[in-house]
């Protein structure tokens, strides 16, 4: 038998090819533009090739930016999975304390970003904040407008506070997915708790996992409103992420150019770094 192919699905994705090519495609064509190209003024442009992206690469304001948002980046990883995974292990599977926990965990989701990073710039003041009373009060000097380590401390214990949760929620959809004849074998064969969970719970969780790992890299590599509010990027430059110093230099400096060609190679190195989170924690999938 022959099937007639029928186009007219594609009507109902133009709209959305046209919305994606105004809000993604004209606009980095804009920035390539300005990545390549220099102006005087009088809407006169002159061809420079790669000069923006050498002086980029070549600039240690760069290399400093991109080294305190690695280690931002893998420090939120290493604490965020775990922790949401834990939380999800410990979390009912039944009964009515589950909507109270999913809803729990979804509140701090739901707040904006730019209130997330008033609430803690309100809650870490050393004088006024509980945080910062309660911490001066144990003995400790903090001061996260001062000090590099309480700014470091409060601003990865924000990110912690406001993300965990996602983790938590794709990870619990994970382990209400698996089915009750892995635990009945488990149970039969006398597995141990975390012979479960090596070989059975988490397995079953690599793909939410994958996508928990890759939406936190990605945000957190990005991070900008929540950082901006709570330091500024200070002490000095002590908690100047990439974007932060992308607007700096594209908006305070007004240095087109150099913006354009950073913001080009801080988009390639975000698909490069989750491309090889991908193939690394998808490997072997094919096999299964």
């Amino acid at each position: 038998m022959t099937r007639t192919q029928n186009n007219a699905a594609w009507f109902l994705v133009l709209p959305v090819l046209v919305l994606v090519a105004f809000n993604a495609i004209i606009p980095l064509m804009t920035v390539v533009n300005y990545a390549v190209q220099d102006s005087f003024g009088g809407n006169v442009f002159f061809f420079e090739g790669t000069r923006w992206f050498e002086a980029v690469l070549a600039s240690d304001r760069f290399h400093q930016a991109l080294g305190r948002q690695i280690l931002f980046t893998f420090t939120i990883l290493a604490i965020e999975i775990p922790l949401g995974v834990g939380i999800a292990l410990c979390m009912p599977r039944r009964g009515i304390w589950v909507s109270v926990c999913l809803v729990l965990m979804a509140l701090p989701l739901l707040i904006p970003w730019n209130v997330v990073g008033a609430i803690w710039n309100i809650f870490a003041l050393p004088e006024l904040g509980l945080l910062g009373r309660m911490l001066n009060g144990l003995g400790f000097d903090y001061n996260f407008t001062r000090g590099v380590g309480a700014a470091w401390f409060t601003m990865i214990l924000m990110d912690v506070w406001h993300w965990t949760s996602l983790v938590v929620l794709l990870a619990y959809a994970g382990l209400i997915s698996i089915p009750d004849a892995y635990y009945q074998a488990a149970r039969i064969d006398g597995a141990s708790k975390w012979a479960v969970f090596r070989y059975i719970q988490l397995p079953k969780m690599k793909r939410v996992l994958t996508i928990a790992v890759l939406l936190r890299f990605m945000d957190s590599f990005m991070i900008y409103t929540e950082v901006f509010v709570l330091t500024g990027g200070g002490p000095g430059n002590s908690t100047t992420m990439l974007s932060i110093d992308l607007v700096k230099l594209a908006l305070g400096q007004f240095d087109l150019g150099t913006a354009a060609a950073m913001s080009i190679i801080y988009f390639l190195l975000i698909l490069i770094f989750s491309w090889i989170f991908y193939t690394v924690m998808m490997r072997g999938e094919s096999q299964q």
